[in-house]
């Protein structure tokens, strides 16, 4: 059976604040879906394994979809008690990793150097690197053998700073992916706030928002077929 790596948060608080955050359960679980309906496995990673907190205002956005899988025993295990390790990974298990959002990622997931190459070695093998949301921050400093960006020349999207503008985040979050993905030569594309989009680059698929994870599902479907 083909797999995909699923990357979630451990963050659980916007820094500095006592707001919470974390995944955005949506898009661990509707990307999950899809998987099982192609006949395609998932695994959990984390930054620091185990425990995955759910962004407490996902919770509003949730359908008949995403609650079968949240309430799905093996989801809860693997996806939210007990999330693998990085050190804990093979890379030639998979033929893409799925970075999630939720804010929380954009404190665990730029800099660390083992998501890095994990996705570098699956990206190197011919797989794909794939990102929704707020998850683009796990491909924005990303670099290649040669030192080069992964993202550089590359088409890609993520939650962008009209939609940070809205959610009321901007003053609060580390940085906006737009303006690092576009210093880090990428072309930042987008639609409407909150409208579905997702971009597809060689094997660089990215999502826009939370809107988004079916769209990003069903290029990788496509492209792994």
């Amino acid at each position: 059976m083909q797999k995909v790596l699923v990357v979630e948060t451990n963050v659980t608080r916007y820094a500095g604040t006592n707001d919470p955050t974390g995944l955005w359960l949506g898009e661990a679980a509707e990307f999950v879906d899809a998987m099982q309906q192609a006949g395609i496995g998932v695994d959990y990673v984390s930054p620091r394994g185990g425990f995955v907190p759910l962004d407490p205002r996902s919770m509003k956005y949730t359908d008949a979809d995403i609650m079968r899988v949240y309430e799905d025993a093996d989801f809860v295990d693997r996806a939210l008690r007990n999330t693998l390790r990085p050190d804990q990974v093979n890379p030639a298990d998979y033929v893409a990793i799925y970075y999630t959002g939720g804010h929380g990622v954009m404190w665990d997931f730029p800099d660390n150097p083992e998501l890095q190459q994990l996705a570098l070695s699956i990206y190197n093998q011919g797989g794909y690197v794939t990102s929704v949301c707020h998850g683009i921050a796990g491909l924005l400093n990303i670099k290649d053998a040669a030192g080069n960006y992964l993202i550089a020349g590359k088409h890609v999207t993520g939650f962008t700073t009209a939609e940070e503008i809205i959610a009321g985040k901007k003053s609060v979050v580390p940085f906006l992916n737009r303006t690092v993905a576009t210093e880090h030569g990428a072309h930042f594309d987008q639609k409407r706030f909150y409208s579905e989009y997702a971009v597809q680059d060689g094997r660089l698929l990215t999502g826009q928002n939370p809107f988004s994870v079916r769209a990003v599902a069903k290029l990788l479907v496509s492209a792994v077929a």
